[in-house]
């Protein structure tokens, strides 16, 4: 048997090392500031970037992309994975 997975419109952003710009602002999303407020993501050691998910905790490299799934649940991707299986959609 043979599947084909179904259209789904997530959210994501690229994390670049840094959710801050210098004057100490956000630049990624609301939930994304969200999920760090209540410990889902968070940073460790040396200002390394973390996701709690169902099958652990993920370590987020800079390049990384952070995705916002449909049940709200939040996991890292790598860059090339995403770019070979989301495409951004205009509205």
């Amino acid at each position: 048997m043979k599947y084909r997975k179904k259209p789904v419109v997530v959210h994501a952003f690229q994390y670049d090392g840094d959710m801050m710009d210098s004057n100490g602002k956000y630049y990624v999303p609301e939930w994304a500031v969200a999920a760090l407020d209540v410990g889902i993501m968070y940073y460790e050691g040396q200002g390394e970037l973390y996701i709690k998910t169902l099958e652990g905790d993920h370590h987020v490299s800079a390049g990384d992309y952070v995705i916002k799934g449909v049940k709200n649940e939040l996991y890292p991707c790598k860059p090339d994975l995403f770019e070979q299986t989301y495409e951004k959609v205009e509205y």
